[in-house]
């Protein structure tokens, strides 16, 4: 059994990354959603519904027709070959288990249905530039959605407005305010600002209004 507390989390491009899929069930289907909006997608199955063409339509994947149970190990690798990551997600663990180890022979990472593999998909929370990802490792996928739940109740989509807030001033700063302490006094006294984020309730404008008018504050104080 694999050590959990090996498990790093880290962020990586997709964009140019094979995933390949086996399985169009309930777990395909969602792993289909979630890979095919960053990697490039392979589905492997012997039918698709309609979701599948969807998201064929939608995003670069592309749709195999085929029984993995009755593949050869030449065609499952010709299918596999060049991938970062591939997931089992037959309703047969056997067969599971054979593309594992087909897998694991190219040193491409695995996220199994069955079992811990090299990579474990965390529970996801985007709020424009800011990601933040939930995992218990496999433990309890349940308990993962659940604080996901939770996190999304404090973590609401004003803080994606922040963020580009943020942004803008610190560019605008650094062509202003030459020390780098300042500015980070500066942005900081903006992300503990409520006047800002009671403005951003209302609307973004008021909100960068409000952090606008805290820097040009802060600019003259310092040129006094």
């Amino acid at each position: 059994m694999k050590d959990k507390n090996h498990f790093l989390p880290l962020l990586i491009d997709m964009s140019d990354k094979k995933v390949v899929i086996f399985g169009s069930g309930s777990v395909g289907e969602r792993k289909a959603k979630l890979f095919s909006e960053y990697a490039k997608v392979t589905i492997v199955s012997r039918s698709f519904h309609d979701v599948f063409y969807e998201l064929e339509e939608k995003y670069d994947i592309r749709l195999i027709k085929a029984d993995a149970g009755k593949l050869t190990d030449e065609e499952i690798n010709d299918i596999i070959r060049d991938a970062f990551l591939v997931i089992p997600a037959t309703n047969d663990r056997s067969i599971n288990e054979r593309i594992v180890v087909l897998s694991k022979s190219f040193g491409i990472l695995t996220n199994e249905v069955d079992a811990i593999g090299d990579v474990t998909v965390p529970a996801v929370i985007k709020r424009g530039g800011l990601t933040i990802s939930i995992s218990t490792t496999g433990s309890s996928p349940a308990f993962s959605r659940f604080t996901r739940q939770q996190v999304e109740k404090i973590i609401t989509p004003e803080f994606a407005d922040m963020i580009k807030i943020q942004d803008e001033m610190r560019t605008y700063l650094k062509g202003e305010v030459p020390d780098q302490k300042d500015r980070k006094e500066i942005l900081w006294e903006i992300l503990e600002s409520q006047e800002v984020w009671d403005g951003l309730k209302e609307s973004y404008e008021k909100g960068f209004n409000t952090a606008q008018g805290i820097v040009r504050k802060k600019i003259s104080e310092k040129v006094r």
